[in-house]
């Protein structure tokens, strides 16, 4: 297992800072998270022509990259840590990561080309309205007849849902939880977007009335992939996260060099010292689970499922308390909307549950360990 970076990932990380310095900074941030699709079809489009972000990990002869979890962590942290309003995480992480899992090799032709070009967008609907994101809170139904499957049924929480092109859908069959794949704009889908406290990461109501469906990978057969997507999908949120804590971080950081109380820069109080070295403590320690875990993940290491867990709970206490300690150093200010430090603070609380808050993924982990 890989300890360190190469000097290319290097590289790479840091021509994609400039780049998404360049084309995420707050202020557009801010016009995106305002919108209904909470992202552009046009910068998106820029990005991966630019760069190629889309098929990082999907193998070349699907159309990707064919890089692995550890370069994918690297777009993913440097993503958190811009705050990139785009449906990466939705049709890269999430739909991809089911369709290579899940997917017979025609489908995976078929499907992976568009997805990694970010021509299609794409998202994952395993969710529903009783907030279980695992197996057993899945209920939607499949139904054949004459060979063709319809869905009934509600998916909530759906990351950009209400704009994607395709939809990855987990329902359960006779045979067993199963995948299949519907068009964005079926007849009998509605889809809603829902009122969410973090503008930057969109979530939908997709609701099926008879809506028809095509099976992906074998009917029953969904159980394997479905589990190794989610732990590959906190792998990848762990990852995003640690970036999003590094730049609040380095927030607070700034400010305090700058803040001037009784005649000195606030950052020479041994109180604000103090609180300075917890958070870079929790932010590295962080990492580190974070870069160990997409280690494993490209080793495919028999503790993958535990590690994943770990990470995402780590990441996820490190990114909220983080993005605590930066609001209350920026004082007054920092409880204003002209602040930036309330969109990190956001997205900080909407990760922590998403995929699984801390304590779930620590009964996970443990589970996983036998303990």
């Amino acid at each position: 297992m890989q300890f360190s970076f190469t000097s290319e990932q290097e590289e790479f990380r840091s021509v994609l800072r400039r780049f998404l310095e360049d084309r995420s900074p707050p202020a557009v941030v801010r016009r995106l998270m305002e919108t209904e699709t909470g992202w552009d079809r046009d910068t998106w489009r820029s990005v991966n022509e630019t760069l190629g972000v889309a098929g990082v990990h999907i193998p070349e002869i699907y159309g990707g990259q064919g890089f692995g979890y550890a370069e994918l962590g690297i777009v993913l942290e440097e993503m958190g840590r811009a705050l990139l309003c785009a449906p990466f995480f939705a049709s890269t992480v999430l739909a991809a990561t089911a369709i290579l899992q899940a997917g017979t090799e025609p489908q995976k032709k078929d499907l992976l080309p568009g997805i990694a070009a970010g021509e299609t967008i794409a998202t994952l609907a395993f969710t529903e309205p009783n907030g279980q994101w695992d197996a057993d809170g899945i209920e939607m139904a499949a139904t054949s007849a004459a060979g063709r499957y319809r869905l009934d049924g509600t998916k909530s929480f759906v990351l950009d849902g209400h704009s994607a092109d395709l939809i990855v859908v987990v329902a359960r069959t006779p045979e067993g939880l199963s995948f299949f794949t519907v068009a964005g704009d079926a007849p009998g889908l509605t889809r809603r977007p829902l009122k969410v406290m973090d503008p930057t990461r969109k979530l939908a109501l997709l609701t099926f009335n008879g809506v028809a469906a095509e099976p992906l990978g074998a009917v029953g057969g969904g159980a394997d992939p479905f589990a190794k997507t989610m732990i590959l999908a906190a792998v990848c949120l762990a990852n995003e996260m640690v970036g999003g804590a590094e730049r609040l971080r380095q927030s607070a950081l700034d400010y305090a060099n700058l803040r001037v109380q009784f005649g000195r820069s606030i950052a020479s109080f041994q109180s604000m010292k103090h609180k300075q070295a917890d958070m870079l403590v929790d932010v590295e320690l962080a990492k580190s689970a974070a870069y160990y875990a997409a280690a494993a993940a490209d080793d495919d290491d028999a503790d993958l499922p535990a590690v994943a867990s770990l990470a995402k709970a780590c990441a996820a206490e490190a990114y909220m308390q983080t993005a605590i300690h930066t609001i209350q150093i920026h004082g007054g200010i920092g409880f204003t909307w002209d602040n930036d430090s309330h969109l990190w603070f956001k997205r900080a609380k909407s990760s922590e549950v998403f995929l699984g808050d801390p304590n779930w993924h620590r009964e996970r982990m443990m589970q996983a360990w036998g303990v």
